[in-house]
């Protein structure tokens, strides 16, 4: 049963309520609910009891009365005493914004990792909150803001929390191990890797599955894909790419999904490039590139090269200017894309080179050693040599400069 949703928000100067609120929005739609109304109170600071003051609650209960709100979800972070004061002035179940965006990390999440990560960060959000919520917390599969990927009851013991937190945290620890050792074989094998980043819904999962022609879930909904994907593209100058989709970002992020996901987030940190892409037919789209790029700089990424593909433009009428690192493209219309790979191949770090060489028969031998990291495009054997056209390694370059045709 879909849940019917009231949002609320005390608007005390940090940010922008009515913004805050339509993101709010598209995530109670993506979680599974129906907007009846929206409450916003202008206030000096949060009530420390009930976030929005005791005449506000008043006029919230009467609203949920005549709408027939099942849930109220606030655009704040609650404590478990508000939570439970909130809940017994209204008599309306509630929720926060984090405890929202998990329930959608916990839909979306399909591998192992992303399993973990969730509920990993769901007990890390409840633990301090047991106390003041007793035994609401085992409401799990009672609706948004209470699924959880696998579990049927949360245990509220502490310790047996805790002892669910280390084990998680370990096995989390061996599965970021894993990759480690998998990024370190990228390297010495020369592989090139392009993280595909930008907010949440802007369109990288459509890019990753035009490109790559991968079956990666896209959708007109937030958090649509959790799970980082990785598959290899070739650049218009021959080089391969392995791109990585990584989870859309959001202002606002809770701590424990940024901690949660941070080793998803860390293939952007170790990537040769970024793609970052922008839905420019969002009003918010300046704003929420702003977001990108900090979250990107606070994963200490910000020395990579970055390309920015402005997605979506097929929706606009005003033209957006185009430079050496700046393409406009419509993923979902195939549009740009052509040109976005080249700007791709001119900005990724060149750690091999397309050369034509005229190779000895003595020294024909070398082509075996270009193929185990570059690639030989064609090979004709004439009567002064082998006439290659290869691309070959940085290692390479020196030893078959003599050999190169400069034609």
């Amino acid at each position: 049963m879909e849940e019917k949703a009231v949002l609320i928000t005390a608007d005390i100067g940090e940010y922008d309520p009515d913004t805050s609120l339509d993101e709010l929005s598209e995530l109670a739609k993506t979680a599974g609910a129906e907007e009846l109304a929206r409450v916003i109170q202008k206030r000096d600071a949060y009530d420390s009891a009930t976030v929005v003051g005791e005449g506000k609650l008043e006029e919230i209960k009467e609203l949920s009365e005549r709408l027939g709100a099942t849930l109220l979800i606030f655009d704040c972070e609650l404590t478990a005493s508000q939570i439970r004061s909130i809940e017994d002035a209204t008599n309306v179940r509630v929720i926060d914004r984090t405890m929202l965006i998990l329930d959608i990390f916990a839909k979306r999440a399909v591998s192992r990792e992303g399993k973990l990560q969730v509920e990993l960060a769901q007990l890390k959000y409840r633990l301090p909150r047991l106390l003041g919520l007793g035994t609401s917390l085992s409401r799990l599969g009672g609706g948004i803001g209470t699924r959880g990927p696998g579990e049927t009851q949360l245990e509220t013991d502490r310790r047996h929390i805790r002892r669910r937190i280390d084990k998680l945290s370990a096995e989390l620890r061996e599965l970021e191990q894993r990759r480690g050792y998998s990024r370190a074989r990228r390297k010495k094998d020369s592989v090139q890797v392009g993280a595909i980043v930008g907010y949440t819904n802007a369109g990288k999962s459509t890019l990753l599955n035009l490109l790559t022609g991968a079956d990666v879930l896209a959708e007109d909904k937030l958090f649509a894909t959790l799970d980082p994907t990785a598959r290899a593209i070739e650049l218009p100058d021959g080089r391969n790419l392995l791109l990585v989709d990584t989870v859309g970002l959001i202002r606002r992020l809770p701590h424990h999904l940024v901690e949660a996901f941070k080793s998803t987030l860390e293939e952007a940190a170790a990537a040769d490039i970024i793609i970052h892409v922008c839905d420019v037919s969002d009003p918010e789209f300046s704003e929420k590139a702003k977001v990108t790029l900090k979250t990107l700089a606070d994963l200490g990424a910000s020395e990579i090269p970055v390309v920015t593909a402005l997605n979506k433009c097929d929706k606009l009428s005003e033209n957006f200017p185009e430079d050496d690192t700046t393409v406009k493209i419509s993923a979902l219309k195939n549009e740009g894309i052509d040109r976005l790979l080249e700007v791709i191949a001119k900005n990724l770090p060149q750690t091999s080179r397309r050369m034509k060489l005229l190779l000895p028969y003595d020294k024909a031998g070398l082509l075996s050693q270009i193929r185990e990291n570059g690639k030989v495009f064609s090979e004709e054997y004439t009567e002064s040599g082998v006439l290659a056209d290869v691309l070959a390694d940085n290692r390479l370059i020196k030893q078959l400069s003599d050999y190169e045709r400069q034609d």
